[in-house]
């Protein structure tokens, strides 16, 4: 049941609580990122829910200060292709064992949404070679030929318990994992735990740095996510991320995002509820994106 607006905003006040008391008792100011919890973010986030009548989850990690906004940041949401950023930072933490194990790709294997493997039909490609392609063009072949050399979705959500994150799951292959019906658990995340896992691989160590820079490399690469995050993003940031869309109205982006000066900001962001046109679920993220980096480009 998704609870109501009131409990909703008494969760988002506790949690401000916890995050400034320790703050204000060492005597050091509470920093912005704490401040716009209850400001531009959330407001965008229900502004979006109340003009669309979706639902939406958010979840920003300040990693400057450690503090976190968060909106429904623990309610379950289907990731869609974000899963891809996971599935090769698996292959990643398997070396070169596993990056350079070719795949033979055959017409069999090709899905809706795979531009660059239709093109490649007859020939092999390496694990390093699949993450490249699905990480730029949300390749859907690609995506599953990744996750059979790893040995299927279980394992890419093995490789996330391992990592400290007991609650995201992969369970199916593409295109499968896009059907998103609502409380079907399968497939799924929660802002809060796709943040905390995107910080870990990216930022603290669940990687080695070779492979960590490499995740980020082929993230920033990501040339189908223009109308999201990246429709907003303020002159001098850089972004690494990937989007997800599936049934119901799901929509989603994840994304490390470096600013010019300061420490870097993890996000999440998830909707679903009424399948409106993409450009106008795109737009409803860039919306929620620009408040982000209002409050954090000060």
């Amino acid at each position: 049941m998704t609870p109501s607006r009131t409990l909703t905003a008494r969760r988002i006040t506790a949690q401000i609580q916890l995050l400034v008391l320790p703050l204000m008792l060492l005597g050091i100011a509470m920093p912005a990122s704490v401040q716009a919890a209850e400001g531009q973010i959330v407001a965008a986030a229900k502004r979006v829910e109340q003009k669309l009548g979706m639902r939406v989850g958010l979840s920003v990690i300040d990693t400057g200060s450690g503090a976190v906004v968060a909106y429904r940041d623990d309610e379950r949401f289907a990731m869609a292709s974000t899963f891809k950023s996971l599935a090769c930072a698996a292959a990643l933490s398997g070396g070169d064992a596993v990056l350079e194990q070719t795949t033979r790709i055959t017409k069999a294997d090709l899905r809706p949404h795979s531009p660059v493997t239709e093109t490649r039909v007859g020939t092999s490609l390496s694990t390093r070679e699949l993450c490249e392609i699905t990480l730029r063009t949300s390749d859907n072949a690609a995506a599953n030929a990744i996750l059979k050399v790893l040995g299927g979705p279980a394992e890419v959500t093995g490789f996330l318990r391992g990592i400290g994150d007991a609650t995201t799951r992969l369970d199916r292959y593409e295109p499968e994992v896009n059907k998103a019906k609502p409380g079907d658990p399968r497939d799924t995340t929660t802002p809060q735990a796709m943040a905390q896992t995107l910080h870990r691989l990216l930022l603290d160590g669940a990687l080695p740095p070779p492979a960590r820079d490499q995740l980020e490399a082929w993230m920033a690469a990501n040339a189908v996510a223009g109308g999201l995050l990246q429709a907003k993003l303020p002159k001098g940031w850089t972004i690494a991320d990937r989007g997800g869309a599936g049934g119901h109205g799901t929509r989603g982006v994840v994304a490390l995002l470096r600013p010019p000066q300061g420490a870097p900001l993890v996000i999440a962001i998830y909707m679903d509820g009424r399948k409106h046109p993409l450009m106008t679920r795109d737009a409803a993220i860039a919306e929620i994106g620009e408040a982000v980096f209002e409050e954090f480009a000060r």
